[in-house]
């Protein structure tokens, strides 16, 4: 790593902010203690499940905590319930964002402070962390190689949902984004099926079904998505946001 203003040769490469929130309902075990915040459980369920960088340690992971927090007393269907940001590690060639396992953690976490009726989950995709150049020919796109995970499961978890993808100010996505859904469409899986698909002038948004209602399957989702985008030429972060068509059960 070259040596730049304000920072230092020895600081680990990264792939940038990966932050989520999730909407919806959270109700609170009565047997919740506050003192777990949502910080203080992310970090352990990372530490525990081998995901997050221990930069004293020099340990390898996924990511660098960041910030959490939590809001049970949210509007019901609409309010922001929890959300989480860290640093993601540098995205290794035959690696995704790891944004499936991010998810995973946040929904674990969530469910130790309540019972989530989850509609809605944002994501922010450092898409500019992923060099689609490095990536093997076996694993042009990393997520692939998991499909069947989602096949196992049962057909009646299918999910309508709308995905909103949005490129803020950089009209980057208004510019690739009817060849991002053809994309999408021409991929192998049927983890999201595509049908519908609406650019505008501020992102694009596709109407399909999920393979089932879950952080796991929108985590693979965002992922799927952050890849074939980085491979149409884009190189700015990318906000996700799926939402449940229906109104989902408890996580």
């Amino acid at each position: 790593m070259q040596p730049q203003p304000g920072i230092a040769p020895t600081t680990p490469p990264t792939a940038g902010t990966l932050f989520a929130a999730l909407y919806g309902e959270l109700t609170p075990h009565a047997w919740h203690d506050p003192e777990h915040d949502a910080y203080q459980l992310f970090y352990q369920r990372s530490l525990a499940m081998g995901w997050l960088e221990e930069q004293t340690a020099g340990g390898p992971g996924l990511w660098a905590m960041n910030d959490a927090g939590s809001h049970p007393q949210a509007a019901p269907g609409t309010g922001r319930v929890s959300w989480f940001q860290v640093e993601a590690g540098a995205v290794t060639a035959e690696r995704p964002l790891p944004v499936q396992q991010f998810l995973r953690c946040a929904q674990d976490v969530t469910a130790r402070i309540g019972t989530l009726r989850l509609s809605s989950v944002r994501v922010l995709l450092p898409v500019q962390g992923i060099d689609p150049a490095a990536r093997p020919a076996c694993a042009a796109v990393p997520s692939m190689l998991t499909v069947d995970w989602f096949g196992a499961r049962d057909p009646a978890a299918r999910t309508p949902v709308d995905v909103r993808i949005g490129s803020g100010r950089d009209p980057v996505i208004p510019a690739v984004g009817c060849q991002l859904a053809q994309d999408l469409r021409d991929l192998e899986q049927d983890v999201f099926t595509c049908g519908d698909d609406d650019v505008a002038v501020h992102g694009m948004t596709l109407r399909g079904e999920l393979a089932e209602w879950s952080c796991d399957a929108v985590g693979w989702l965002a992922a799927t998505v952050a890849d074939c985008a980085a491979r149409l030429g884009v190189r700015s972060p990318l906000s996700l946001t799926v939402t449940a068509q229906s109104a989902a059960g408890g996580l």
